[in-house]
């Protein structure tokens, strides 16, 4: 399998992890979304707690010039160290939700 392939299996398996993880509080659902055509993969919280509507990107990870761009994480454990413990090396993760002058000190790439 080429490198990429291997990419998109990590990071599919890493979500669909994170889906199975329910909210404690509301009836909320967890939905996966994988664009393999366009390399976008992402987790979406979708329901309601109490009155209130919950919708919304818990993680979004995107595949640009071969390297894995994190869109956003809003994970505890950190998305980032979970690609990297599954052998992705962190010169193909970008950050990308921080800016590119605090991406230079953060050990991952910067774009």
């Amino acid at each position: 399998m080429d490198r990429l392939n291997t990419y998109r299996a990590i990071i599919k398996d890493i979500l669909t992890e994170h889906s199975k993880l329910k909210p404690v509080y509301g009836e909320i659902e967890m939905q996966l979304l994988f664009d393999d055509l366009h390399d976008r993969y992402q987790v979406l919280r979708a329901g309601w707690l109490k009155k209130s509507r919950v919708y919304g990107v818990l993680i979004q990870i995107d595949i640009k010039d071969n390297k894995l761009w994190i869109q956003y994480d809003g994970t505890e454990v950190g998305v980032a160290n979970q690609l990297v413990e599954a052998d992705i090396p962190r010169q193909d993760i970008v950050l990308a939700y921080q800016p590119p002058l605090i991406r230079e000190h953060s050990g991952f790439a910067v774009s």
